[in-house]
């Protein structure tokens, strides 16, 4: 029996992203996702909207059919 996953080339938040530090992040996804480890790419709201900013995955942690991913932003296009 195999397990489903995506491949995710940028990080969508939809808002639900958790400041742990200053530029560190937490955010929970939904079903197991793969993401590259310490690459910069781009962070967005949705995924049709701007860019928000660069972050990089410093950790990814997949349980009970959840994703859970750390990443630190490096830079910032707006406050918004």
């Amino acid at each position: 029996m195999g397990m489903p996953f995506e491949l995710n080339t940028m990080i969508v938040t939809k808002g639900h992203e958790k400041r742990v530090e200053e530029n560190l992040f937490v955010l929970e996804k939904e079903g197991y996702r793969l993401y590259p480890i310490d690459i910069p790419i781009d962070v967005r709201k949705t995924i049709e909207s701007d860019t928000n900013g660069t972050g990089v995955i410093k950790k990814v942690e997949w349980q009970n059919n959840s994703t859970w991913i750390t990443y630190q932003l490096i830079s910032l296009n707006s406050t918004n």
